[in-house]
This record gives structure tokens, sequence and C-alpha cells, in this order.
């Protein structure tokens, strides 16, 4: 049976309906409808408004473009057993990249179908891409996010646009692991986790492979107040590890370095600690040694993982919450930093015209890492200053230097501008053309056992 097609430009022009995609149609044959449309790659339409009932993952190629009418929803449906990504690109079970693919218009409803049965290992967004280049998704919509998968998770990617989201509900909005030259822009987010999260380390169950993101923006964006909430507007993970040894203790989530590639413990998150006596070697997949599940992440070796050269411009954060982390992780879940690895510095941070609207306290940036710069310009504070705390693990947190141009400050009284936790931290403050907003303001710095040294316009700081 032929299909109408036409040409526009070099990619081939279909409409989903053509292939049984329906209002009508049951979510079985809805999944393997749009299937059949978008191997045909080019560009499928789905014009038709109408809630499409959809009951299985569609994988997506390179080359093709989804194009969602308005008023058009994909609300996954339970017919065939529950399953996680509603879109998944192809080669991201063969970790073969994809190319030139384009999302638009995605009204997706949840329905309740919020589960992690991985068909790669870490990757759990409702739209997921892993092993992607030249990616765009346009016009997202999700208002009822669980608490279990992400909205949209991509990882391993260079050149990435995604824009124009709200995003509603329980668990991070935009989760992006290893990858670089990005944008996400455009976002209305109500979430009570993450909003976006930029986790270059993560739990083993958080992202499929581990590495830096960096050359970013993240920009005109919405972080809505809820009456629950965790997490942040921007959670920034950082992490490093070792060299595979005899007798290194591991627990769940650690990785390590060995026979040319990445292996990393799979086990429960319940703080039990393994002593590793058997390197592990394999190739593919897992394997159990001396106890411990150790599972091959990635052929290509790095010792670190972190974010650099990422600019957050546009921000307006209404809910009552830190706004910005930049930490590892040390729990039972995953320990981002492993003892005696090389120390991951982020580097070159910038963070342009954020709006503190609410009056809670809370720390505008909570930095938990070492940090070259951080660059903060024309943005508006109430009391919402940066603290610095500790890793057990770390030994040096390195030097951060902060540059503060043009902002204003909201607060009456005394306001904590710095905060720091950190034995032996040393800190370099530049503040200038910034205006405060009350006669009675002063800004403090509290240097714990550390250092900070301090260039200032602002009130109780200048000399």
């Amino acid at each position: 049976m032929q299909h109408p097609e036409c040409m526009e430009g070099s990619r081939y022009l279909s409409d989903a309906a053509d292939f049984g995609f329906s209002p009508e149609a049951s979510g079985i044959e809805n999944a393997k409808a749009l299937q059949h449309a978008v191997d045909q790659g080019g560009t499928i339409r789905v014009s038709r408004p109408g809630t499409y009932k959809i009951a299985g993952t569609v994988y997506v190629g390179s080359n093709t473009s989804m194009v969602f009418g308005n008023s058009v929803f994909l609300k996954k449906v339970n017919e065939a057993g529950s399953f996680t990504h509603v879109l998944l690109n192809k080669g991201a079970l063969t970790k073969t990249y994809d190319q030139d693919i384009t999302i638009d218009g995605l009204n997706l409803i949840v329905n309740g179908i919020d589960v992690i049965d991985f068909e790669v290992y870490g990757l759990r967004g409702q739209i997921a891409f892993f092993y992607i280049k030249d990616l765009r998704i346009d016009r997202f919509r999700c208002m009822d996010l669980g608490k279990s998968q992400f909205a949209i998770h991509i990882c391993t990617f260079e050149d990435i646009i995604v824009n124009d989201l709200i995003i509603k509900g329980d668990k991070d909005g935009v989760h992006l692991g290893r990858g670089k030259r990005f944008t996400i822009c455009n976002g209305v987010f109500q979430t009570f986790d993450d909003a976006v999260a930029l986790n270059a380390h993560d739990y083993s169950t958080g992202n499929p492979e581990l590495g830096w993101i960096e050359d970013g923006v993240v920009e005109k964006c919405y972080d809505l107040t809820a009456e629950k909430t965790t997490g942040y507007f921007c959670r920034i993970l950082a992490g490093g590890w070792i060299d595979w040894r005899s007798g290194m203790e591991v627990q769940q989530s650690d990785s390590v370095v060995s026979n040319g590639r990445i292996y990393r413990v799979f086990a429960n998150s319940d703080g039990t600690i393994y002593k590793s006596i058997t390197q592990p070697t394999h190739e593919t997949g897992s394997r159990i040694l001396d106890g411990i599940n150790w599972v091959v992440v990635q052929n290509d070796v790095t010792y670190t993982a972190g974010v650099r050269n990422v600019t957050f411009r546009d921000i307006f954060l209404e809910k009552p919450r830190i706004g910005f982390s930049v930490h590892f992780d040390n729990d039972r879940f995953s320990r981002s930093y492993y003892p005696g690895a090389i120390i991951p510095a982020q580097e070159q941070l910038t963070f342009d015209n954020i709006r503190v609207l609410h009056n809670q306290p809370s720390a505008f940036l909570s930095v938990g890492t070492p940090v070259d710069i951080l660059t903060i310009t024309h943005s508006s504070f109430k009391d919402s200053g940066i603290e610095f705390h500790g890793n057990k693990a770390m030994p040096d947190y390195l030097k951060t230097r902060i540059n503060l141009l043009g902002c204003v400050f909201n607060k009456e009284g005394s306001m904590n501008l710095i905060t720091n936790s950190v034995e032996n931290k040393e800190i370099l403050l530049k503040t200038s053309s910034n205006i405060e907003l009350h006669d009675n303001f002063t800004a403090m710095v509290i240097p714990g056992n550390g250092k900070i040294t301090v260039e200032s316009d602002l009130s109780g700081l200048k000399k």
C-alpha cells in the first residue's frame, strides 16, 4: 500500500494518519502506526486534533522531524504493559549517533505511566535521546510528570536546542548528561524536583554515561512556586574517580577505570561497602566479581565529570528553594568523588539577570565543589546569598574568584552575601556598580575557617 507523500525542500512530508494513527485507534495500534510512519524518515505530521493513545515506545531515527499540530495530545496507556519512553532515538540501543532529529509541538499526557524499565540503563526520560547530534525539541508540554521519570532526558550529545517548554509535576524537567553545545530556553517549570539538571555525574540510575557538560546556555526560564518542593532550579553535579586497584572499597554508583573502560557498581542503595579483589575486564554488559555487580559504562576514558562554560541568563526564581546548586553527591545512592581522584573543578559559570522573586531566606547559589570563576551580573537578590560547603572526601576546594557586577540588593538590614564552611577555602570577591535598595542594607561575609579577600562597593564591605 502506497501512502501519499510530497516534497518540501529535500524532506519528505507524510501525515501519520495515512499510516493508521488516529484518536479512535487503540494505544497498541497507534504505537505501530506511528512507528511505521517514523520509519519513513523525513517530516511526519500529526495534523488532526485529538488525544492519541500510545501503548509503547516509538523509536526515532536520523533525518526525521515529528510535527504535532495544535490540540494534538499523546496519552500513555497501559494496554501491553507499562513502558518508560514515549520517544527514544534508535541509536540509543547500540550507542550509535543519530542526527538531525526534530520534535515539534508534542503535548504529552503521562497518565500515571511513570515507570523505570530500562532499555538503556540510567536513561529514564519520557522523551529520551542518547548518542544524538543536531537535536531540536520545540513547543513541548507535560503537565502531569510523575515521581520516577524525567520529562526530557538527553545524554552523550552534540548541538541540541530545547525550546518553548511548560513542564509541571514531580520529577526533573530537562535532565542532561554529558555533552557539548546546548541551549535550553523559554521554559516554564513547576517541578517538585529539579527544573533543569546538568548532571555530568549522577546516580547509576540517573544517567547512562559520565563526562563533561560544556558550552551551553540556559535562558528565559521561570521556576514557579508550589506547596511542596525539593531539589533546585538547576542542579549541577560533578564527579571524579580512580583506576581500579586490588583491595579498594566501593559502594553503589562508584566508578573505576580498568582495561581502557569505565566500570560502575550497580547495587542496592543500602550503604553497603564492598571490597574489590578481582579486576573487572569484561568488554560489555555486567559481571559479578567478589559479590560486586560491575557494569561497563563506556569505552572512552575520563577521570572527571563536571560543568564548564555555561551561562544562565534571564531566570526568574519564584519558588522558595536554592536556585543553583553545584555539588557532589555523597550518600548511599552515590558518591560523586572517590577519595584520591583528580579534583574536578567547575569552570567559568556565568549568571546574568537572575531574579529572586521569593522572600524566604535561601541561597541563590550553593557551591560544594571547586569552581574557578563565578560571574554574576545584572541580577536582583533578596535574602539570597552564596554558600560554600564541603564534602568529606575532598582534600582541597581550590581558590574561587567571584565577580559581582551591576546587581540590585533588595534586603533590608544585614545580608550574608557569602557564607563559607569549607576548611582552608580561599575566595576572592570583587563587586562593583551595584545598587542597594534600602538605606540600612549591610553586606556581610562569613569566612569560617577559610579566607575571603574582598574588593567591594557594598555597604559593610567597602573600605
